[in-house]
């Protein structure tokens, strides 16, 4: 193969046409390396899916706590255990893994590369989507396999206030999250992450019924992102009422607030 050097081509002329890939394939493909890299991870496939589903058979199973009615166990537990799995995955998977390749210099030289870095927490917001679609749908089997029967979900009503619920759950997490990692150092994320996971999960309405709380204490949990998100699927879902306008209006402003925080304070090195 020849070089021509006067700009002209034809049969054996190279020509080189260095230039980045198109926006959408490099955030494709960072999409997907970041799914795969969340799903060949131990630590997080147990914190977004052995957890959640353990919980959900063993509460649902073993009376342990006092759902109110026979048979209502898995019909209380299964839309919190849902929040739980997107608050495991946008918020603890997504802070932890961020902090650590923000230690190690993976954000820095991901920032020096043709990708913009607004595209790649596109791509990181991606792959979290795409795990908790494989949560979702793992642990509604499972809940359906012990009983539970989302009535809610008959309408196209209920079924767009579930989508709105899980994204801007997913949108005030991830905000969260990476205003955690890109804030704090990564050991001091790892164990704020798991702390706050722990937390949200008993006093966020995911196992334990907001009104077995002191009074005075269920007005500012029902203010937690996780009990907005957890008491709205759960009133859609077994079809108790209309849209949950509040818990919308709770996890709208999270999201508002996670994101612009994140965005603002966000540290890439």
């Amino acid at each position: 193969m020849t070089t021509d050097t006067t700009g002209t081509t034809g049969p054996g002329v190279f020509r080189p046409a260095p230039g980045a890939a198109p926006l959408s394939r490099m955030i494709l493909a960072q999409t997907a390396l970041e799914t795969r890299m969340l799903l060949r991870n131990g630590e997080q496939l147990l914190l977004t899916v052995i957890i959640p589903t353990l919980l959900l058979v063993l509460f649902s199973t073993v009376d342990i706590v006092d759902f109110g009615a026979d048979g209502a166990s898995v019909d209380f537990l299964a839309p919190g255990v849902l929040a739980l799995a997107v608050l495991s995955t946008a918020f603890t998977g997504q802070a932890i893994a961020t902090g650590f390749e923000r230690r190690y210099g993976v954000l820095k030289r991901l920032g020096a590369s043709p990708l913009p870095r607004w595209a790649l927490m596109t791509a990181k917001t991606g792959s979290v989507l795409v795990v908790e679609a494989l949560q979702i749908a793992l642990l509604a089997v499972v809940a359906v396999a012990l009983g539970w029967s989302p009535e809610g979900l008959g309408s196209p009503g209920g079924a767009l206030s579930v989508v709105l619920l899980l994204a801007l759950g997913t949108a005030a997490f991830c905000g969260l999250g990476l205003l955690m990692a890109g804030t704090l150092k990564a050991e001091a994320t790892l164990a704020a992450a798991n702390l706050v996971f722990l937390l949200l999960l008993v006093g966020g309405g995911v196992v334990v019924p907001l009104d077995k709380f002191p009074e005075a204490a269920q007005g500012v949990l029902s203010l937690l992102p996780i009990t907005a998100l957890s008491e709205g699927l759960r009133g859609v879902l077994q079809g108790a009422g209309p849209v949950p306008w509040r818990e919308l209006a709770v996890l709208t402003a999270w999201s508002v607030l996670g994101l612009s925080a994140a965005a603002r304070f966000f540290k890439w090195e």
